[in-house]
C-alpha cells in the first residue's frame, strides 16, 4: 500500500494550482482570439510565476516536515530537491 504524503499545506498549494491553470486556459483562449504577443508574454509570465511559487512551496513544506537531517538519504535528497529551486 502506498504511503500516505499529504500535508497541511498541500490544499492551498492545489488552489493555487487551480488557479493558475484558469489563467493558463485564459492564455490558450487569448492565442486563439488573436491578442497581441505582449499581453500573451505577461500573462504566461504570470502563470510561470505561479507554478514556480506553489513548487517552492511544495519543496519548503517537504524539507520542513519530512527530512530529519539525520543520514545519507536525507541529504541525497535535500540536494536532489535544491536543484528543483
Amino acid at each position: 500500500m502506498a504511503e500516505d504524503h499529504t500535508h497541511a499545506s498541500h490544499p492551498a498549494i492545489a488552489t493555487r494550482l487551480k488557479r493558475a491553470e484558469g489563467h493558463l486556459r485564459r492564455v490558450i483562449g487569448m492565442i486563439e482570439e488573436g491578442r497581441p504577443c505582449v499581453d500573451l508574454a505577461t500573462q504566461l509570465h504570470a502563470v510561470e510565476r505561479a507554478v514556480a511559487e506553489a513548487k517552492r512551496a511544495l519543496i519548503h513544506d517537504h524539507i520542513d516536515h519530512c527530512l530529519t537531517g539525520a543520514g545519507t538519504h536525507d541529504l541525497a535528497e535535500i540536494k536532489a530537491l535544491t536543484k528543483l529551486l
